[in-house]
């Protein structure tokens, strides 16, 4: 392998001195302080940064943090009171008094038969009471024949249950004008010297009758007994007699037929009744009949 030889140091010294006579002079520029210039290369990219951002739209900085989510806290569960309400008091309801009839009964305007007749109650049927009168003889009671109506009833044959003492005493409407009205009815065949027809007269008006007259017709033989009266008599076989001056509203009296001369029994015998409001058969008269056969 072939060495180099090194250069002499002194013959390197004279060439560069000997290049140094030949060659132009070189002007070294002065060193300048390292820091001052970084000082100034600082201040102009300031300036240049200020400018700049004269002409830059700010952005706002969005703290990352606020873009988490963060809960709402909820409020704190309230527990409720618990309110205890009163124990109700439970009160019985009353139960109105309730009527019922022996025997069917006329239900009408006001109590008592001068009023007009507006329905009945039946035997088996129950009625509610509303009222009674201040005698506690006629009630006041939902009308059996119309329940959307009410009327009075007799309590002759008549049983109230419950507590109709509690019931308002009611004032019967104005009597109307008085109507006469009434109806004969079969009540036997007595004897005593003659035979004779026992008749029960049932005044269902207004007006009292004074005076009579009666007919019965044997329709087999063709006999009739007539008798005229201003009072009304009962014969009771050959031992006992009554006698009434006036058949009022609302009664029922008996009254005995003129006699036959012998036994009627077996023939249909016509019975016909004129009752009259003034004596001597007159005034206002009416007249029902009947056949019967002893």
């Amino acid at each position: 392998m072939r060495r180099l030889n090194p250069v002499p140091l002194s013959v390197t010294v004279l060439l560069i001195l000997s290049l140094a006579c030949v060659l132009p002079s070189v002007v070294v520029a002065p060193t300048q302080d390292i820091s001052a210039l970084g000082t100034v290369v600082m201040q102009t990219m300031i300036a240049g940064a200020s400018q700049t951002a004269q002409a830059v739209i700010p952005v706002e900085i969005v703290e990352t943090s606020s873009l988490i989510p963060t809960s709402t806290p909820e409020p704190p569960t309230l527990t409720p009171t618990i309110t205890l309400s009163p124990t109700p008091v439970w009160t019985a309801t009353p139960v109105a008094p309730q009527i019922s009839v022996s025997v069917a009964t006329n239900c009408r305007v006001g109590p008592g038969r001068v009023y007009d007749r507006v329905g009945a109650l039946m035997v088996g049927q129950v009625s509610e009471v509303v009222g009674r009168n201040d005698r506690a003889n006629y009630w006041y009671i939902r009308n059996p024949s119309r329940p959307d109506s009410f009327c009075w009833l007799w309590g002759e044959y008549a049983t109230v249950t419950g507590n109709w003492a509690v019931l308002p005493v009611f004032t019967p409407p104005p009597t109307p004008t008085p109507m006469p009205s009434f109806y004969a009815e079969y009540d036997g065949l007595d004897n005593c010297t003659g035979w004779w027809v026992e008749i029960e007269l049932v005044n269902d008006g207004g007006l009292a009758f004074e005076s009579v007259a009666v007919t019965v017709r044997d329709t087999a033989t063709n006999v009739v007994v007539s008798q005229y009266a201003d009072t009304f008599t009962d014969l009771d076989s050959c031992s006992y007699s009554n006698t009434t001056e006036l058949v009022k509203p609302g009664t029922s009296p008996n009254l005995s037929s003129p006699q036959f001369g012998y036994d009627p029994r077996g023939h249909e015998l016509l019975v016909t009744v004129t009752l009259c409001s003034r004596n001597g058969q007159s005034g206002t008269c009416l007249t029902d009949s009947f056949r019967v056969t002893p």
